[in-house]
């Protein structure tokens, strides 16, 4: 199906020319701009063309001038994508712009799209007819019918005035005939190329908008992202900002970031003055040692085990340990 064609499909390779020529056929228009299709009544009508009563032609407007009017054209045309159930995302802010390139791209489609379903649509459809409940549908079928009108004004009224002076002037229209026809054939032979490079430069421009925005946004990312409240703080945040705050193209701003995110991974280096100043953690074992000598009944028995360690008084006095020890003397007995 056309709702699900690629960019690069043959039917975004379609000239423009060729485009305002098939809209012109099918709607009986006399469109000379693909940016004239930016209202939407023109593809809401294409809708109707190859589905006829989906569209409800009295809610178009094709004297839509004003962007909110233009709006609600496209939001006619998204309706009946929705009754179909066409995938079809439309950039409503894009086309109304009326950008050449977007409002061809999307007519492209168009056509892609009306080709698939019965080949364009049914011949027995009247689109003056159609555009007859339209609001701004009358006026347009008066532009529409009135270049063919003075071209046929033109062509009946030629036939008589050669016919009065014809013998006369026969001599002389036969010599400046040809140097007529070779300046007018140079002259649109000339605007046609001078219409073709502007196009293109417009196509140009276009695209280079284009990439403008994409980039625009995302630096927009960048910059919202590093406002973070949580990420704001980290060194390589600040580096970042520091680019993308920049205000011209100076390589030493990149060199500053690049210290920057340099400086936050070198290791803490401490000066002789801040090593000595920096308190001594303590082993668990050595503060429960500390603790323990502050306590008086620690302090008593460690004078105790002082005292039996250096043995006083076993050289004065028996202890009784070493008195049951000793055996009776025979005296004792009598």
């Amino acid at each position: 199906m056309a709702t699900t064609i690629g960019m690069m499909d043959s039917a975004y390779f379609v000239g423009r020319n060729e485009i305002i020529a098939w809209i012109n056929s099918t709607l009986q228009l006399s469109i000379s701009k693909v940016e004239e299709t930016a209202p939407g009544a023109i593809a809401c009508q294409l809708m109707d063309v190859v589905h006829p009563g989906m569209v409800p032609m009295h809610k178009v407007n094709f004297d839509a001038k004003n962007e909110y009017e233009m709006i609600q054209n496209y939001k006619v045309l998204q309706d009946v994508f929705n009754k179909l159930k066409i995938n079809k995302h439309v950039e409503v802010n894009k086309l109304t712009k009326g950008r050449p390139l977007d409002n061809l791209e999307f007519m492209q489609w168009m056509k892609k799209y009306c080709d698939s379903i019965n080949r364009g649509g049914a011949s027995n459809y009247n689109a003056m007819e159609r555009r007859e409940s339209s609001r701004g549908g009358k006026e347009t079928n008066k532009k529409a019918s009135a270049p063919s009108q003075v071209n046929g004004k033109a062509s009946g009224a030629a036939p008589k005035a050669h016919g009065s002076h014809n013998t006369r002037r026969s001599d002389a229209h036969s010599t400046s005939a040809p140097q007529r026809n070779v300046k007018s054939s140079s002259n649109s032979g000339a605007q046609a190329r001078d219409e073709q490079q502007i196009t293109e430069l417009k196509v140009f421009i276009d695209s280079l908008e284009k990439e403008r925005d994409f980039y625009f946004s995302k630096l927009r990312d960048i910059e919202i992202l590093c406002q973070t409240p949580e990420i704001d703080h980290l060194p390589i945040v600040g580096a970042i900002q520091k680019i993308l705050y920049a205000t011209d193209a100076d390589p030493s701003v990149a060199a500053e970031a690049q210290a920057m995110v340099a400086q936050q991974n070198q290791p803490l280096v401490l000066t002789p003055i801040e090593e000595i100043n920096q308190p001594i953690a303590l082993s668990p074992i050595e503060e429960v040692s500390e603790e323990r000598s502050n306590n008086p009944e620690t302090q008593k028995r460690k004078s105790i085990d002082c005292l039996e360690a250096f043995d006083i008084g076993s050289g004065s006095r028996p202890r009784l340990s070493d008195i049951s020890d000793v055996q009776q003397s025979p005296l004792i007995n009598y």
